[in-house]
């Protein structure tokens, strides 16, 4: 068995980037590979302006933030992989990119190289077929933002082996995660059971049951959550979230996967949340207020 020294991470976005950070923090060589050097390089920028909040709130030491940037490094050529013994993808949710990435790995990679799919919604099996190596093949699907989010779904599929399953299992804990094992069905364990909750608080806006406010106000006052489902959707990622709900109404025809109308309306025009400015929140106010959305 081979002893895990270097790992690669296929993507150096948000999800990327935040594995990149806690696989350098946990003594292993990184390599971060974008589709460019100027992408790999504000990749790497925007890693160390996470380790330099880490720093300023006390979670990371001045030497930890040193030796994990000397430890990480990123390119726009993926033969820079070919040397590690685990490679991580979190490309976009798009079964053809992320295949076309794991043929041309599996030519590059020796035997003994596990693949690990970031995916959050789509099947392993349908990764590991693309492959010579669907023994080596399993899901490690971290949690946004990574740094801080203890949880990993560490994936078997119906070809993953023991020996690579108990490797990648021991590999998250090593990371000081908290590893918990899934089937390899679409949404695993959080999405399957997240995103009809999701999505059926947008049905019940439609409805007019309630207000974005105060269905958010019920679930963090009434459950506990610490944040309500509209303050959520918009931290996600409307975009992303209707993605992942049609993967996996395509997986399994059940309506409470269908995204909702309102949800494709706003993705239409743009409105994804945080990142693009508003969503079911509009952020340009402070504090953010609800969005208009003519209900």
């Amino acid at each position: 068995m081979n002893e895990i020294r270097k790992v690669g991470v296929l993507g150096g976005g948000l999800m990327g980037g935040g594995i990149a950070q806690v696989v350098a923090q946990a003594a292993f060589t990184t390599v971060v590979r974008e589709v460019s050097d100027a992408l790999a390089q504000r990749a790497r920028a925007s890693i160390e302006k996470s380790l330099a909040r880490g720093l300023a709130r006390g979670k990371v030491s001045a030497e930890q933030r040193d030796e994990a940037l000397r430890r990480l490094f990123v390119t726009a050529r993926i033969e820079e992989l070919a040397d590690c013994d685990v490679v991580i993808e979190a490309v976009v949710e798009d079964l053809a990119v992320k295949n076309a990435l794991w043929k041309e790995l599996d030519a590059l990679c020796p035997p003994h190289t596990i693949f690990a799919s970031n995916t959050s919604s789509l099947t392993i099996a349908a990764m590991a077929a693309a492959t010579a190596r669907a023994d080596r093949m399993v899901g490690l699907h971290f949690f946004n933002p990574v740094p801080a989010m203890q949880l990993v779904e560490v994936v078997r599929t119906v070809t993953t082996s023991a020996e690579t399953f108990d490797r990648a299992f021991a590999f998250a804990r090593a990371l000081g995660k908290e590893p918990i094992a899934a089937k390899d069905n679409s949404g695993f364990v959080v999405n399957l059971l997240l995103v009809p909750y999701l999505l059926d608080a947008i049905t019940q806006l439609e409805r007019n049951v309630a207000s974005v406010e105060d269905i958010d106000r019920g679930m963090t006052l009434g459950t506990g959550y610490p944040m309500g489902p509209f303050t959520l959707l918009d931290f996600v990622g409307l975009d992303t979230i209707y993605k992942i709900a049609e993967i996996m109404f395509d997986e399994y025809r059940e309506r409470r996967y269908a995204p909702p109308p309102l949800l494709k309306r706003m993705v239409l025009a743009g409105m994804y949340g945080r990142k693009s400015g508003r969503g079911f929140y509009d952020y340009s106010q402070d504090p953010p207020r609800p969005t208009p959305l003519g209900l």
